[in-house]
């Protein structure tokens, strides 16, 4: 199934064609003004979200490393592959 758009005359008329081509500036302009205030907005909220973490956070002490840490040891058996040649198991 093909999508096929319907063929797009221009108009012939100077004036329908300046009225067309302002009609698509203001269009162009109204979303790049819509996008830049939400993209504002959002830069806004994500700066206060994040002072307002860092306000919170103030308050608690930074955690103490443990003295007695060991580190935890992870067992298995490995078996190392070289190329080139086929290893039997």
């Amino acid at each position: 199934m093909r999508f096929v758009l319907p063929p797009l005359h221009r108009p012939r008329h100077p004036l329908a064609r300046a009225l067309s081509l302002l009609l698509g500036v203001a269009v162009v302009g109204v979303l790049l003004v819509f996008g830049l205030v939400v993209a504002s907005v959002l830069l806004v909220g994500g700066g206060l979200l994040l002072a307002w973490r860092q306000w919170k956070g103030a308050g608690k002490a930074a955690p103490t490393p443990r003295a007695t840490h060991r580190p935890q040891v992870l067992e298995g058996e490995f078996v190392v592959i070289r190329d080139g040649r086929p290893v039997a198991h």
